[in-house]
């Protein structure tokens, strides 16, 4: 028996707390067979369709033929029902984490497939979104922890482990009023959301149609710019040495910032501001002292990552463009390119994530389980390049817009907060 903390006035009394077993029933999903994918018909769920709060709608989908939806009808996810991820990352890798759930608002989203399952609360006066809402808090997330097996990039839960998860029931309308109120507060999220998903695809447009030079800037003047330059990297950039400090070797603290590999993957962004960005210190005041002058970042350095067991990051970049004042180095399986010409502040970090440019490093890769990139085969990179001017337009248009996602991304980081402190308060 417990009462939450936070409460709608007209109800009182003790909750009950029982099993997930006891208030849900669950079917697990179908291992459909490549061969029978189609491009269109019914669709296929699969776990790298769940978004954060949603099934995803792109060009990834996989169907199964139309006439065969009657044979799988036990597979068919429904409005309301709760869908479970089995296997997946850890559970602090939120986009594919292992018992991740997704409440599912629409009918006729398409068949449940392998590795995820499907919750149903056993009776009608039992609310889904009550249900779904306590699987989103802290004491869900602490469960899924002990019992999830493997390790960070493949972990699983059990289907009997996960039943074991202890939730709080009480009358059918306060469940109701909850729930109703919940779902607001996500309809909130999930519309922040989408203006973050729609603001990104915006950039990714523009970037295209710039780069591509299918949409140029005029001078201040109105005139046109001169047509861009084509070049190598090589020819615009020299190389600088980087330490070989690794993870082990970095403190929260310290007197010099040094920029990991991994955080470029992960974490910075294509324009780096130590004023905003979190960056660890060297441990050993030996290591700083071992630093040569140019091994210092300076601005309009890019840093770029020459090391990763995925395409989509191999030489993946940042762009410094403010110190602040402080000391920064670049880490381990990194390169320093510091440009041998003048250019726009900005303007090679956007560059560097291009298309053109992302393509040719994925193609010059080397390795197999562990990707690299040598020096030598980023100078060949193809570049074009046009005036100061219009790169600092082309600059400061993608900023403007990177500002506006940031902005979004705060918003919604906030109220996944306030979200976080009422479900503590809500649930007891």
């Amino acid at each position: 028996m417990a009462i939450p903390r936070l409460r709608f006035k007209e109800f009182d009394g003790d909750w009950e707390q029982s099993s997930l077993a006891k208030l849900t029933n669950y079917f697990k999903g179908y291992a459909f067979k490549s061969e029978s994918y189609k491009q269109s018909g019914v669709r296929i769920i699969r776990v790298s369709d769940l978004g954060r709060a949603r099934i995803k709608y792109d060009n990834d989908a996989i169907y199964l033929d139309e006439s065969e939806k009657s044979n799988y009808e036990k597979w068919l996810i429904k409005k309301d029902d709760i869908v479970i991820t089995t296997v997946g990352s850890k559970p602090h890798l939120v986009d594919s984490a292992v018992g991740r759930p997704i409440y599912l608002k629409n009918d006729n989203e398409g068949l449940l497939n392998q590795n995820l399952l499907v919750l149903r609360p056993i009776e009608q006066k039992i609310n889904a979104y009550f249900i779904y809402s306590q699987l989103q808090d802290q004491r869900y997330l602490t469960h899924i922890e002990s019992i999830q097996r493997g390790n960070a990039n493949q972990s699983n839960i059990t289907v009997k482990e996960l039943q074991e998860f202890k939730l709080f029931n009480t009358l059918e309308e306060e469940q109701t009023k909850i729930a109703y109120f919940l779902s607001s507060v996500d309809d909130k999220i999930a519309q922040l959301t989408q203006e973050y998903e729609l603001l990104s695809e915006y950039k990714k447009g523009m970037m295209q149609q710039l780069f591509s030079q299918n949409l140029r800037f005029k001078a201040d003047d109105g005139s046109d710019f001169e047509d861009w330059k084509e070049t190598t990297f090589s020819q615009s950039f020299n190389f600088h040495m980087t330490n070989s400090c690794s993870r082990e070797k970095l403190s929260e603290q310290g007197e010099v910032m040094n920029i990991h590999y991994g955080d470029i993957h992960t974490k910075f962004s294509t324009l780096f501001d130590a004023s905003k960005e979190i960056v660890p210190f060297l441990k050993d005041k030996a290591d700083c002292l071992k630093i040569k002058e140019d091994q210092f970042l300076q601005v309009g350095d890019l840093v770029i990552a020459d090391a990763s067991e995925d395409y989509k990051d191999i030489g993946k970049s940042i762009e410094i463009v403010n110190m602040e004042n402080n000391k920064v180095v670049a880490g381990l399986h990194t390169y320093i390119a510091r440009p041998s010409q003048p250019h726009a502040l900005g303007f090679c970090g956007y560059m560097m994530q291009t298309n053109k440019v992302r393509k040719q490093i994925q193609i010059l890769a080397t390795g197999i389980s562990v990707l690299g990139i040598s020096k030598t085969n980023l100078g060949k990179l193809i570049i074009e390049l046009p005036s100061l001017d219009e790169q600092a337009k082309i600059a400061n248009f993608l900023s403007a817009i990177d500002q506006k996602i940031d902005n979004v991304a705060a918003q919604i980081d906030q109220a996944q907060v306030w979200k976080k402190g009422l479900l503590q308060q809500m649930f007891v």
